[in-house]
């Protein structure tokens, strides 16, 4: 039997626009056995806001809450994280714990400033609040670090003996995550982008180009529009192309923006990819060079499940075959009747034989009777 299988899916709560960016705020998820509330200090930008939103000096310290709520009947054991705020290849900002690895613009990050404790037991039909140290690094810094605090309950070992009968299962985990905006000075920082490596690639076993879009400064891109497409190197005829509107970029993160080829195949050569990007803070445009190799075309068209395969040569393979069989066939038919035929005069032969010996006899007899 297959081991159970679990799939991490986070509660990413709704996107709320302020003035300068967009960030999440909690709502309830029927599906935890939890509730998560920030607890708001004083050094709060903005008090109305339900994630933590703080301005702090270089080299201070500082423990904030989140308060913990458990209204069933049972105790609930929750593991608290932080992480760094980063973009998706929807461009959306993800809060929570994700695979992407640290930009490497990224001044400060979060994990490296912010502690927490790793297991928290909430008492049935109580509350806890779990606090978080903040050390501000002693370098000051304009803009803001952005990343979220994830809440998410622990998992429960299931029986073995269950797991292995039902085979294969999937478990859909639910997770909170607050956001936690840092900043030290009043001074507005403007987002730059740059186009990093343009290369093939695969999403969900489908064949694209990914441009990889990143924002090297500590602000958000807001309402971010895309506009790509790719021409053969020299042309201008547009063989790809892509859009999207109304993405946002983290600060200090990066992502690859694919440009789906629609079930094309890829094919080895040099290329051209032109790219606008215009969002609330500015406006960039984009043009570069790339290669896709022969034997990267060759490994994810293979693997690229949207491409119909060419099965012309199993067709002719098929129809040589059935040739055969029926020549096969045709020659022993014939061979079976040509043996029949043969064996038929050889009968026959044998029988005017054995009717020539027995006149002969007869004779004999007869020649031999009229003597005596």
């Amino acid at each position: 039997m297959m081991k159970t299988k679990l799939m991490t899916l986070f509660m990413l709560i709704p996107i709320l626009a302020t003035s300068l960016f967009q960030l999440p705020t909690i709502t309830h998820a029927s599906e935890l056995n939890f509730a998560v509330e920030a607890v708001i200090p004083e050094n709060q930008r903005d008090k109305t806001k339900t994630y933590f939103d703080l301005r702090m000096e270089p080299s201070t310290e500082q423990t904030i809450e989140v308060n913990l709520r458990n209204d069933t009947d049972a105790d609930v054991t929750v593991e608290p994280s932080v992480n760094t705020a980063t973009t998706n290849l929807n461009g959306v900002v993800e809060y929570g714990v994700t695979k992407a690895k640290k930009d490497s613009t990224l001044p400060v990050n979060l994990t490296d400033i912010v502690t927490v404790q790793k297991e928290v037991t909430i008492p049935a039909n109580d509350s806890v609040k779990v606090p978080l140290t903040i050390k501000m690094p002693a370098t000051k810094f304009d803009g803001v670090l952005a990343g979220g605090i994830t809440i998410k309950e622990k998992d429960v070992a299931t029986d073995k003996k269950e797991s292995d009968s039902q085979g294969l299962a999937i478990n859909n985990k639910y997770a909170y995550v607050v956001a936690l905006i840092l900043n030290q000075t009043d001074k507005e920082v403007a987002p730059k982008l740059v186009l990093n490596d343009v290369k093939p690639a695969q999403v969900n076993a489908r064949n694209v180009i990914n441009a990889n879009l990143q924002n090297t400064q500590a602000a958000y891109v807001n309402a971010l529009d895309v506009v790509a497409k790719v021409t053969k190197k020299g042309s201008s005829e547009v063989l790809y192309e892509s859009s999207k509107k109304n993405m946002q970029m983290a600060p200090n993160s990066n992502f690859n923006y694919p440009i789906s080829l629609n079930g094309q195949k890829l094919e080895a050569g040099d290329y051209t990819l032109s790219l606008k990007a215009d969002a609330k803070e500015g406006n960039w445009s984009f043009t570069k060079n790339f290669t896709i190799k022969a034997e990267d075309a060759k490994k994810y068209n293979q693997a690229d499940v949207s491409i119909k395969k060419d099965n012309t040569w199993i067709y002719f393979v098929i129809g040589l075959l059935l040739l055969v069989i029926v020549a096969l066939i045709i020659f022993f038919l014939i061979r079976n009747k040509k043996k029949k035929k043969e064996e038929e005069e050889r009968r026959k032969k044998a029988a005017r034989l054995r009717k020539r010996k027995a006149q002969r006899k007869k004779q004999a007899n007869q020649i031999k009777k009229n003597k005596e």
